[in-house]
């Protein structure tokens, strides 16, 4: 498979392909940085691919898949250098799996970077409304008559997280913020354990991006997540990579945020949005006029 399309800017490179054989061909110890929400298993479908990780399935063929990314990971990160994932828990369900319940999917995701050589180096839980996935999802554990019924089966909502890993070394490049760049009002807000304040709404345009008959999810990661994830953990000029580029959220942000990326889309529809995406970044950071950017468009 390979490469079916590529776009090649003065500071990005996307690629249309399987991430797993596109990441090997960038070069050892060249990223400074990546962030990226993973397929979750076997609970959304973003595609028909077969090479498409959330087709698996169950979670241990989902593994099998997602380690050979892992390890390539680590072969391209610098060392001393991080890597961030966001995901969430995930409920189970009385025809597939037999019981009402929860998978500990992110303790999995952790599990797997271990067995891998990775540090588990820090961890955010990010504050969702419960009755917004009751709307959502309308799962028995978060309905109001489930209460009122049997209590038992009630649960709390399910949050999501930004994992963040360390490969093991000196990181040779420190990452120095000035005062004025990193107040201590705002280290204390990107610090907290929890991020309350995170808007679900915050996120590039997605439903251009939507074909028939062949995914039934789609949500890109909040741009909110991103720049805090980015302000801590890079700084200008770094290479920033996304092996599951979807739409272009990770790529967009640290475009506007003067680094480089590196983005790596299964999907070609995803790829075609990611592309219109990451021209707008370059627009919005003042590097290109308007006019040649509405030009390239058409």
């Amino acid at each position: 498979m390979k490469v079916i399309d590529q776009a090649i800017g003065k500071d990005y490179a996307l690629y249309n392909g399987d991430c797993v054989e596109v990441i090997q061909g960038i070069p050892d110890n060249s990223i400074d940085f990546s962030i990226f929400s993973p397929p979750f298993a076997s609970l959304y479908t973003y595609s028909n691919s077969d090479r498409d990780m959330g087709n698996s399935k169950d979670d241990s063929e989902f593994f099998k898949h997602f380690d050979f990314l892992i390890q390539q990971l680590y072969r391209v990160i610098k060392p001393g250098r991080l890597v961030s994932f966001h995901c969430m828990n995930l409920p189970t369900s009385k025809v597939k799996d037999g019981f009402i319940g929860i998978k500990d999917f992110r303790g999995e995701l952790i599990k797997a970077f271990q067995n891998e050589g990775w540090i588990y180096h820090s961890e955010t839980v990010i504050w969702k409304d419960p009755v917004t996935a009751m709307q959502r999802t309308k799962a028995l554990g978060l309905l109001h008559k489930t209460i009122r019924k049997d209590s038992s089966m009630s649960r709390c909502g399910i949050p999501d997280y930004l994992v963040t890993m360390r490969k093991p070394g000196a990181n040779a490049d420190p990452i120095s913020h000035k005062p004025e760049e990193f107040p201590v009002s705002l280290w204390q807000k990107i610090a907290s354990p929890v991020w309350m304040d995170i808007n679900p709404s915050d996120t590039l345009q997605k439903e251009t991006a939507r074909e028939n008959g062949d995914e039934k999810h789609i949500c890109p990661l909040q741009l909110g997540v991103i720049e805090r994830a980015l302000m801590l953990w890079s700084k200008e000029g770094d290479k920033v990579l996304t092996p599951f580029l979807g739409i272009g959220s990770e790529v967009y942000q640290a475009l506007k945020m003067n680094r480089k990326a590196v983005g790596i889309e299964l999907k070609s529809s995803y790829f075609k949005v990611a592309e219109k995406n990451v021209k707008r970044a370059i627009v919005e950071r003042g590097q290109t006029d308007i006019f040649d950017f509405l030009e390239e468009s058409v």
